[in-house]
This record gives C-alpha cells, sequence and structure tokens, in this order.
C-alpha cells in the first residue's frame, strides 16, 4: 500500500516511542504520521525510501534533520553519509566508493569491516538507481544503527532535496551528518541583487548559501571627453540620454524579476557597483516604490558582472543575516506590545491557542522551532470516544496518561505526531499564519521561559477566562508545564 510523501519518513525518523510499543502500535497499524517523506519499501530486510522532499515544508526539514542526526548511532563507524551536489558526477563518486570499499577491506576488526563494507555496497546499489544527479543534489544516507532495545537495525535512506545543496560530503562514521541538511534552513529567506556599472548590469537571488544569476546584459555608455567644440553639449546630452535610458531599463528588468503577482518576491534588495549608477538607481523616480522599500544596502565594489556579484554577496552578508533577526524581534515585540497594553488579543499556551485556532480568532501562530510537544490522539476502549492528549516528553512517561483510569485498559493510538508539525500541517485550515521562532534573540528567550514557547496574535479581543471550553474531557492539558 502506497504511502503519500509527506507520510511516509516519519515512521523511520521516529521511531515508536517506548509507551507506544507497550501499547502494541506498530506500523503496521497503517497509522498515519506527516514527516515521512518516501514510500516504504522492503529489500532485503532493509528499511528503505526513496522519494523527492519537494512537499516537505521547513518545518518537517528541521525535525527531520534534527532526529537523524541526534537519535540514530551505530557501535562502529559504519554509518555512512554521501552528499553530491548538482551537476556533480555519478561515475566520479561510483569510483571513490570502488576505492572506499578496498580502503575498508583492510579494517582489522571483522565485525566492523563487515559492517562498513556493507554499508558501502548499500550506498553503491542507491547510486545505481540514478543515472545523473537529480537538479537539486542527491543526499544518501546507509548503514547499521542501534535501535532503543539495543537491537541492530540496517538503514537505507536516498532523495533529492528540496532546493540546490552545494556541499560535496562523503564520512563513514558513528552517526548521520545532517549540518548540510540544517543549513540549508538556517535562513531560507531570498534577497536579490542587483549589480550594476558602467559596462552593464547583472541581476541575481541568493537563498542561503546558492546565489543564482537571473539575468544580465551589457551596454555601451560614451564616455566623458573635452573634445566636440560646438557639438560639445550636444555629445553631453547625448550621453546623459543613454545613461538615462540605462537606468530605465535597469529598473523595469528590475520590476519583471523581483516582482510577481504584484508582490516583491525577495526579502530584501542589494544595490552594488562601482560607480554612481547604483544611488542614481535607488534615487530614481523609474525606480519601482515597492522596490526602493525593500533596499536593504548600497554596496561599492571593485568589479562588474559575476566577480561583482560574489564581491557583493561578500559585502552584505552580516546586514542579510540580520535581516531574519530583526523580523523576529519586531514579530515577538509587537505580541508584548499586545500583553503589555492588555489589548486581548494574544493566546499563549497550548489550550488557550487551541482555543482561539478553533474560533478562527489568530491571526499570526508563533511557535518555539523546538517545541517538545506532542500530540496524542486515543481511542477509547469502553466509551467508543476519542480523546486528544498534548504532551511533553516528562508527560509521556507516565502511562496513565494512556489508559482508563476506571478499568486499567489501555487506550488505542490512532496517532501521534509533534504538535509543531501539526500545526505546520493545520495552520492553513484555521486561516491563520505560522510563523517559527528561534530563542537566539532577548525576546525570543522571553517568549520560550515565560510563554511556553506557543502563543498568538489574535484578529480579535477573546476573553478565554470567562469562556467555557466546549472540549470537556476530550483533550487533555498540564497547564503546569505551560
Amino acid at each position: 500500500m502506497e504511502t503519500s510523501l509527506l507520510n511516509s519518513l516519519l515512521y523511520f525518523l521516529f521511531p515508536l516511542t517506548v509507551v507506544q510499543q507497550k501499547m502494541n502500535c506498530p506500523v503496521s497499524n497503517g497509522l498515519k504520521h506527516p514527516l515521512i517523506l518516501g514510500k516504504p519499501r522492503e529489500e532485503g530486510g532493509d528499511n528503505c525510501w526513496r522519494g523527492m522532499w519537494y512537499e516537505c515544508t521547513m518545518v518537517l526539514w528541521l525535525v527531520a534533520a534534527h532526529k537523524l542526526s541526534f537519535s540514530f548511532f551505530s557501535n562502529g563507524t559504519s554509518m555512512i553519509s554521501l552528499i553530491i551536489p548538482p551537476k556533480d558526477q555519478i561515475s566520479r563518486v561510483a569510483k571513490m566508493l570502488a576505492d572506499e570499499f578496498g580502503t575498508a577491506s583492510n579494517i582489522k576488526s571483522r565485525v566492523n569491516r563487515l559492517s562498513v563494507l556493507g554499508a558501502i555496497t548499500s550506498v553503491q546499489q542507491r547510486l545505481k538507481l540514478y543515472n545523473k544527479v537529480p537538479p537539486n543534489g542527491l543526499v544518501v544516507y546507509c548503514g547499521t544503527i542501534v535501535t532503543e532495545e539495543g537491537k541492530e537495525k540496517k538503514v537505507n535512506i536516498d532523495f533529492e532535496p528540496f532546493k540546490p545543496i552545494n556541499t560535496s560530503l562523503y564520512l563513514c562514521d558513528n552517526k548521520f551528518h545532517t549540518e548540510a541538511l540544517t543549513a540549508l534552513l538556517s535562513d531560507d529567506s531570498k534577497f536579490g541583487f542587483i549589480v550594476i556599472d558602467g559596462s552593464g548590469a547583472l541581476f541575481g537571488t541568493l537563498q542561503g548559501n546558492t546565489r543564482e544569476v537571473l539575468h544580465k546584459f551589457t551596454v555601451d555608455l560614451p564616455k566623458k571627453h573635452g573634445r566636440g567644440g560646438q557639438s560639445a553639449l550636444r555629445f553631453a546630452r547625448l550621453r546623459m540620454e543613454k545613461r538615462h535610458n540605462y537606468v530605465r531599463k535597469v529598473a523595469e528588468t528590475a520590476v519583471q524579476l523581483f516582482i510577481s503577482g504584484d508582490k516583491v518576491n525577495v526579502a530584501g534588495l542589494v544595490l552594488a557597483g562601482s560607480a554612481d549608477f547604483k544611488t542614481e538607481l535607488s534615487q530614481s523616480d523609474m525606480f519601482d516604490q515597492r522596490l526602493q522599500s525593500k533596499v536593504l544596502k548600497l554596496v561599492d565594489i571593485s568589479y562588474g558582472g559575476e566577480n561583482g556579484f560574489n564581491q557583493a554577496i561578500e559585502l552584505s552578508t552580516e546586514v542579510l543575516s540580520n535581516v531574519k533577526f530583526i523580523q523576529e524581534k519586531k514579530l515577538i515585540g509587537r505580541y508584548f506590545d499586545e500583553i503589555s497594553q492588555d489589548t486581548g488579543k494574544y493566546c499563549f499556551g497550548v489550550e488557550d491557542t487551541l482555543k482561539a485556532l478553533e474560533m478562527g480568532a489568530v491571526e499570526i501562530l508563533i511557535v518555539y522551532e523546538n517545541l517538545d510537544i506532542m500530540r496524542y490522539v486515543l481511542h477509547c476502549q469502553g466509551t467508543e470516544e476519542e480523546k486528544i492528549l498534548y504532551l511533553t516528553p516528562e508527560q509521556e512517561k507516565d502511562k496513565s496518561h494512556f489508559t482508563d483510569k476506571e478499568t486499567g485498559q489501555e487506550h488505542e493510538l490512532i496517532e501521534s505526531m509533534p504538535l509543531l508539525e501539526w500545526f505546520a500541517n493545520n495552520y492553513k485550515k484555521f486561516g491563520a499564519t505560522l510563523e517559527i521562532v528561534t530563542d537566539k534573540s532577548q525576546e525570543g528567550s522571553q517568549f520560550v521561559k515565560g510563554f511556553g514557547g506557543i502563543g498568538g496574535i489574535l484578529r480579535y479581543r477573546v476573553d478565554f477566562q470567562g469562556m467555557e471550553y466546549q472540549g470537556g474531557d476530550d483533550e487533555f492539558f498540564d497547564l503546569d508545564d505551560y
């Protein structure tokens, strides 16, 4: 039976918890998990998932990368992490693996040698499924892991990232290395660059560590000179006219490339150049006001074209890295303003936030990126009702949450997933906007420590204290933990 792209890798990345295992809820029950990204396939007892990660959101990627990095370990060095960047050659990597196979054959420890050779063979088999490296690159994880029960289990994963990964990596270690995947998510904002000088203009974008040249053209502008006699004024006028037309063309091209559907498609713009053109463009009435408001910095560079593009990226790194940080501070600052002014247009904690979501009152849902609350949907055997629990890791250890208090009978597990993933999958149904924040800023740290890392800005005032929650006993909240 096929499983959708977003319902297949989480059974692998998020193995059954101890509580679930005690409740006899194996994967074969057909439970859905929102983070699994491929189609399950059994090959010689291995758990193999393949598939494109296009449909996965950033939130899901972040948790997946975290789990790959910190949940799976090996007793030896038999876990292989392989990353192939776009435009690389499968044949080159295959030759490298053949050389590694020969080197690994000399490992003294028989157990470790066989594990490493087996992992390399699995990687070689994975590569045979591809005629060429996919457009966004290829990531392969293979090896033998140790489960919570101490049993060894073979793991093979290969996928194309959701955007280009400009990293080349081969490591054979006791864990999977996902730093490159995490780097893809460090800042998903896309920034536009306009490199303009007297010889031409270049338009490009920077997203994470991936740069792309969108368009470029050259221009032949007349130089200043003292010749011309009586025609000097005419030459000057022609020169200014060509310069004016050049700036106009740059402004019009910028609109075509950086505005889609009447909205700016980049988080910010950097104007770079070696002459006064960048300043003239930024101050020109021909430059669209929507783009003018997005200009982050004017950068003086020594070159034009792609060399100038690279230099502009280096010189604007600091201002670009601060954009998301500043946006996060503004968002949480606005949230704190609602609280300090006692407008009633805010909520915090799991219970009140879910109430507000169900009412359609949440305009912006704010959630901490490492929120560690799980959402469980249970079927009560006696009453035939569904029960929803929101539990922290400490609460998960208490088995009483999963049993009937009167009969002692265990509830049937219908669904379990991190609450953050549930928000990522369902926030649009409530008409809300989801904002994932960190604890790196002072405001973010205060939001996590003081408000549990979950809250929202509301469209209208809601009196939670005077409102009787309709959920009854169907949902469990321990407000001491939030």
